[in-house]
């Protein structure tokens, strides 16, 4: 009897007893490294959880024991951060008709790609390519007429310098565009000419000039490749981009009243427009980065017809800013607009490519339409320009859906720091920066060659706008080159191919270089509890680096690759 009263207890102690909690099921987990959330407090974790598309929970190895995923990744004690965000970027796919010239390092290399393009198309056909650098070269020269004419005298050829402000074409290309020594100047760009006065073949910014006879290639002979550079930037961390290159129709940029743009030019009927995106994507999405949109400015009436403004789409493809309507040139050509002549140009100052009152109307009519701002302006006078009528445009114009403070308009370049009463202007009017501080890196030579001392050491700045103006900064690279890890480099050394250091008081921490590449592009595009940080409830966009960059050598950063790119939670790279 006492046996059994016994057992009886123990049973009714057992029926009682709290059962052990059983773990919560996710999908993935990452664990044994650094996790950098990039959260308010930059907090620093070792452990990641993702369920779907979304962040669970971040901690320390407890988070093995409270969640069970179908997937665990040991980081070995590398460093988890989100994905970058690059605030300005052109996808240039690669086409039937181009050469590799971003690769060649030297002309003779570019000569000999030309020789086996002409080969293999025949005479006649127009062969292209984008990327070639000066700098990159043996020979440390711009291409010429000459050179292309001397490697593809039957072929037409233009070939786009890095950055998309100049280009050099041959002879064949440029008497198709009817440019010879009594050809005037175009409104915005410059042709350049030898010392015999005729066109050596390269032509600052209005290069459509000889663009516009290229013949371009289908949209079906386009749509792969653009898919392919698509996910070519996920090798390099970048999980979302702002596409600068985008217009709301199928057609060119510049039609409807825009001033002519390179890009357009060179894509035409290629481009990736509105409307060809939302067809990728609608079966592709999980395997590419996410795009927010400049839209090239079309025009009052097509601007009016179209549906959708700003902030319209998914955590795909979102419409963003009017932008990449440049009010100046560029370095790359030169022609930035500036507020003092360029070094050993007497009476040279680059040119602007709007009257106050045509770029008013632009800002007006986009404003009035509920559209963000973020037009181009590298030089000074044009940062000037660009901000005035901003200010003019904010304070008549009232946007329902968001109070002046919020209306996240910006400056997209800024690359000549402006006069100290603009960024007193953009602080008062919560005007932000897309900047790109590896242009610094890239560009050093050119900046040299035409920048002042003063000029030259606030080239690209964040420090000043950001520390003493409190301008909201966002990173990009505009293709210059495209990988982040150079940015972050420029951002805190300050340095350039020489070694240089220029402006040492215009570089950031470590921390803020990261969150203006990753948390800060999100808060750009509205994106702030969607993506940019690793915290609960956002998307999984992350990528594994194999060293610390808040800690290791800055050469290590400059020459360092991704080891892993997730988004989504899903692993679209891995090295």
């Amino acid at each position: 009897m006492r046996l059994m009263l016994c057992s009886a207890l123990a049973l009714a102690v057992a029926a009682t007893a709290t059962p052990a909690l059983a773990k919560e099921q996710v999908d993935l987990i990452l664990h044994d490294g650094k996790v950098l959330t990039v959260d308010k407090a930059f907090s620093v974790r070792s452990a990641i959880a993702v369920k779907g598309e979304r962040i669970v929970a971040t901690g320390g190895e407890d988070l093995l024991t409270r969640y069970d995923a179908a997937k665990v990744i040991d980081l070995k004690g590398r460093t988890l951060l989100p994905g970058f965000i690059d605030a300005h970027l052109h996808p240039f796919p690669v086409k039937p008709s181009d050469i590799a010239v971003a690769e060649a390092k030297s002309i003779g290399e570019v000569q000999d790609q030309l020789r086996k393009k002409a080969a293999l198309l025949g005479p006649g056909k127009w062969i292209t390519g984008y990327g070639w650098q000066e700098s990159n070269f043996t020979e440390k020269r711009n291409l010429s007429r000459a050179d292309l004419d001397a490697a593809a005298p039957n072929n037409p050829v233009m070939l786009v310098r890095a950055g998309s402000h100049s280009a050099v074409a041959n002879s064949a290309a440029l008497k198709i565009a009817a440019i010879d020594k009594t050809t005037p100047d175009p409104k915005s760009g410059l042709i350049e000419h030898d010392a015999a006065g005729e066109p050596n073949g390269v032509i600052r910014e209005r290069f459509d000039l000889v663009a516009k006879f290229i013949p371009q290639p289908t949209w079906a002979e386009m749509r792969e490749p653009n898919i392919v550079w698509l996910k070519s930037i996920l090798a390099l961390g970048i999980t979302s981009f702002w596409d600068a290159s985008t217009t709301i129709d199928d057609e060119p940029v510049g039609k409807g009243g825009a001033l002519p743009s390179n890009d357009g030019a060179l894509f035409g009927g290629a481009n990736l427009s509105w409307a060809r995106a939302k067809e990728i994507y609608a079966t592709h999405a999980a395997d590419l980065p996410r795009i927010t949109f400049y839209i090239s400015y079309p025009g009052a009436e097509r601007l009016k017809a179209f549906p959708y403004k700003s902030g319209y789409g998914d955590n795909h493809l979102r419409l963003g800013a009017i932008g990449e309507n440049a009010v100046d040139g560029g370095f790359t050509g030169p022609t930035a607009w500036l507020l003092a002549d360029y070094k050993g140009q007497p009476g040279f100052r680059g040119k602007g490519r709007y009257t106050d009152a045509e770029l008013q109307d632009m800002v007006d009519t986009a404003n009035r339409l509920g559209w963000q701002m973020g037009l181009h302006c590298i030089g000074d006078a044009a940062i000037v320009q660009t901000i005035d009528a901003y200010v003019k445009s904010l304070d008549t114009i009232a946007d329902p859906a968001h109070p002046q403070a919020d209306r996240r308009w910006f400056t997209d370049h800024f690359t000549i720091m402006p006069p100290e009463a603009t960024m007193a202007k953009m602080a008062s009017h919560s005007i932000a920066i897309a900047q790109q501080p590896n242009f610094l890196y890239n560009l050093e030579d050119r900046y040299m060659q035409v920048l002042d001392d003063e000029r030259l050491a606030h080239n690209n700045a964040v420090a000043t706008p950001a520390h003493k103006f409190g301008i909201f900064t966002a990173f990009s690279s505009d293709n210059l080159p495209v990988g982040p890890l150079v940015g972050l480099y420029a951002a805190i050394t300050r340095k350039g191919p020489s070694g240089a250091v220029h402006g040492a008081d215009e570089a950031v921490s470590r921390a803020e270089a990261i969150r203006s590449y990753t948390a800060n592009g999100a808060w750009l595009s509205r994106e702030e509890a969607e993506k940019g940080t690793l915290e609960p409830g956002k998307l999984a966009d992350m990528i594994v680096l194999p060293f610390d960059p808040l800690a290791a050598d800055p050469e290590v950063i400059l020459k360092g690759t991704v080891d892993m790119t997730f988004v989504g939670g899903k692993l679209v790279f891995s090295r």
